[in-house]
């Protein structure tokens, strides 16, 4: 429960969306991220409704 616990704490208070956005902003500075092989989705930017 601990576990569970402090995941959804850290969840809502954005940890994990700034350690990815640090993460990415180092790696992309120091010339280490291929953008060529990115993906993106509905789960990670809202799709407009009944857009191509």
């Amino acid at each position: 429960m601990t576990c569970w616990r402090r995941l959804a704490e850290w969840n809502e208070a954005g940890v994990w969306q700034r350690l990815h956005e640090t993460l990415a902003a180092g790696l992309n500075a120091a010339g280490r991220l291929d953008w060529s092989r990115a993906v993106i989705d509905s789960s990670h930017a809202w799709a407009a409704r009944r857009g191509p």
